[in-house]
């Protein structure tokens, strides 16, 4: 498993962070975008969004903190309709989850910390309010 499978994993099997995206947590990788063709169980009956969540592996660099390390950007796109709440609880659920943790597969041990927030955004293409939060990922390059 990759440090971004584990990381997704982690989102995607919390119970609390899945009770607050009723629209759903999706894999960056398998999906570009939040829409109505690609991720129809973001909208409600009346196609409205509903707070979910989009992540997205960013950039990849060879070199990292340790020896034979490399880092692994990783981005959480958060959206709803309209309002913060949801989506700022979601945000520091997901701060909770990853921050500071070691994630433990098959591949490897990965560490992940949380870099920064884009707070108080919004994303033109759908004209909905968003949080971006940044993850960093050291992974093991030897």
């Amino acid at each position: 498993m990759s440090a971004f499978a584990a990381m997704f994993s982690v989102l995607a099997d919390d119970a609390t962070l899945a009770a607050t995206l009723t629209g759903g947590l999706h894999d960056g990788l398998l999906v570009a975008d939040i829409n109505r063709q690609l991720t129809p169980v973001a909208y409600d009956e009346y196609a409205e969004l509903r707070p979910c969540g989009l992540l997205k592996p960013e950039t990849a660099t060879p070199w990292g903190p340790l020896p034979d390390s490399g880092r692994l950007y990783v981005m959480l796109w958060l959206y709803a309709q309209a309002g913060y709440t949801a989506i700022e609880q979601a945000r520091e659920r997901a701060y909770q989850l990853l921050h500071r943790q070691q994630l433990s597969t098959a591949s490897g041990i990965f560490d992940v910390r949380h870099a920064n927030d884009v707070l108080g955004a919004e994303v033109a293409a759908l004209n909905v309010p968003t949080i971006v939060s940044r993850y960093v990922v050291t992974l093991n390059r030897g």
